[in-house]
């Protein structure tokens, strides 16, 4: 669905992504992990042409994204949802107006059936009582499942996810995990999830790949990449006290 291949990226004169080549299938919850700043979320804004390759080049599905424009750029993009780091909901309109905006500003959708979908999405990620209040008044926790609402509103196939657990507390973090893991099974929505949160890629993801030094270091599933024998992944691994059981244990039989 989703294909890097051997792109190559320079931000402000270092070399950001360094041949990186790798392919999402359709379904997959496809987690992208490393320390800050080894361009886990330049590798995400490339895949809807956010940035642009300067060598290679990614493709979703037939469409070659990096180098499609206009209505071919358009359509490509209407594939995706995005839920940005820190949910990026617009302070001045209320939680339900905010999910509701992808309706609003990109479809024709009548306003009785932008209020009913409004409704039934904020139901599924648990915010239905709070339709009507504002950003302000609501948890990060909160916010985070608002983006999530919003993101999904037009039912893409895609859903982006830079960060989701950033700023959370351990429960909040498994919830939205346990969202992600929702809109694959329910609703076959295929993920990518940017993180350094080792324990949330271990309980979600079906693959799990590693950037540092703006390479793929390893790219296996969750039981493979505990027993890797890269050292940058044990590294990393060791820094958040992870050995191999867990909670993430039901993807490691």
């Amino acid at each position: 669905m989703i294909k890097f291949d051997h792109v190559k990226k320079i931000l402000a004169g270092n070399q950001v992504l360094d041949d990186v080549s790798f392919e999402i299938q359709k379904g997959e919850i496809f987690c992208i992990v490393g320390p800050s700043g080894v361009g886990k979320s330049v590798t995400l804004k490339h895949m809807v042409r956010l940035l642009t390759p300067d060598e290679g080049q990614v493709l979703v599905g037939d469409c070659v994204i990096s180098r499609a424009i206009g209505e071919d750029l358009e359509k490509a993009r209407e594939r995706f949802g995005f839920l940005f780091q820190g949910g990026a909901l617009l302070a001045w309109l209320s939680v339900g107006e905010n999910v509701a905006l992808p309706l609003r500003e990109k479809t024709n959708t009548e306003e009785d059936e932008v209020n009913k979908r409004v409704l039934e999405t904020l139901t599924m990620v648990g915010l239905e009582d709070a339709i009507d209040k504002f950003p302000s008044e609501i948890s990060g926790g909160m916010r985070k499942r608002a983006g999530l609402a919003r993101a999904i509103i037009r039912n893409p196939e895609i859903v982006l996810y830079d960060e989701p657990t950033s700023g959370l507390d351990p429960v909040t973090a498994r919830t939205i995990d346990s969202l992600i893991e929702r809109m694959r099974k329910d609703i076959g929505v295929t993920s990518v999830v940017v993180t350094h949160d080792l324990h949330s890629a271990l309980s979600i993801g079906t693959r799990i790949a590693m950037l540092h030094g703006g390479k793929i270091v390893e790219n296996c599933k969750p039981s493979e990449f505990v027993n890797s024998p890269s050292p940058e992944v044990q590294g990393f691994l060791e820094s958040q006290f992870i050995t191999k059981a867990g909670s993430w244990e039901r993807n490691i039989k």
